[in-house]
């Protein structure tokens, strides 16, 4: 790789001014080195003298390679920001990489569970050890509120008010409060007060959710307590644990929420993140339509 000092120089930026994520620097940093090695084999630049046409050709280099659409244009919005960056910084003068434009793409609908499906999944866990309260819990936890699975695991004790029927969720941008549903309040009023106890390993932990260990559950745990259920239940889509997410926001929004209630009850920073379940629901009642109106 040519210019390696730029390559460093960025990834400071990225980590220790942007704050990026693990994950963001990790895929960031893979693109522009990428790039580089790039560069390095097939012309005489580095990144800070690459033109307008060296960028268009690795581009081009990464679709004649079979690369998704996705892939190309996260490299291209990598690009961009690697550029702006060294032009702000006064490593290079102008920024070349405005000439890419990235493939459009049809965005991808998510997959969200019927009212039905949600209540087999609910139903599934028996309570008949303390494993099955704390799944109950959980699950009817992420449906009345539809937090992401990072949110929930990270959940205290403390961020639990059951007389006022809310949770405190500290979120991405902030924290926010959100009501919870009668069966979510019992489930997790049978939880907290009967069965976690007898489950922490340390009466000094904060965890409201945690293993057979006694410790704060992890992502995988829930992941695999999920597929679990959903083999129990039957149920053929393939779930994710953001599918409960999903279905909270899409089911909300058939029930007459308006969508800024929605956003912010699921934390996003910008609304057009949540427009995205109105286009579901259009095309759940358009299928709907097709399948039930006699001429369709």
């Amino acid at each position: 790789m040519k210019d390696p000092l730029s390559y460093s120089k960025y990834e400071t930026y990225l980590r220790d001014v942007k704050h990026a994520s693990a994950n963001t620097l990790s895929s960031y940093l893979r693109d522009i080195r990428q790039l580089g090695e790039y560069l390095a084999a097939h012309t005489d630049c580095g990144y800070a003298d690459a033109d307008e046409q060296a960028l268009r050709d690795y581009i081009a280099h990464l679709r004649a390679c079979g690369k998704s659409v996705s892939t190309v244009s996260r490299a291209i919005a990598s690009i961009k920001s690697f550029y702006a960056f060294l032009e702000e910084q006064g490593l290079r003068a102008g920024n070349p990489s405005g000439v890419l434009v990235p493939d459009k793409s049809t965005q991808k609908l998510p997959q969200i569970l019927s009212s039905r499906e949600v209540e087999l999944l609910l139903e599934q866990p028996v309570c008949v050890d303390p494993k099955d309260y704390r799944d109950r819990a959980m699950l009817e936890l992420l449906y009345a509120t539809g937090i992401r699975v990072s949110e929930l695991i990270s959940l205290d004790l403390g961020d639990v008010n059951l007389p006022a029927g809310l949770i405190t969720c500290h979120g991405r941008e902030h924290d926010r409060a959100i009501p919870l549903y009668p069966a979510a309040i019992r489930a997790l009023s049978e939880y907290t007060e009967f069965v976690r106890p007898r489950m922490i390993a340390s009466p000094e932990e904060r965890a409201l959710f945690v293993n057979v260990s006694g410790e704060r559950m992890s992502r995988q745990g829930f992941w695999k307590l999920i597929k679990c259920y959903q083999a129990k239940a039957g149920i053929e889509k393939d779930i994710t644990p953001h599918t409960l997410r999903h279905s909270f926001a899409a089911h909300l929004l058939e029930n007459g929420a308006d969508l800024r209630s929605i956003q912010e009850m699921l934390g996003h920073a910008d609304i057009s993140s949540t427009q995205i379940y109105s286009q579901l629901v259009k095309k759940q009642l358009k299928d709907v339509y097709n399948k039930a109106h006699p001429r369709a």
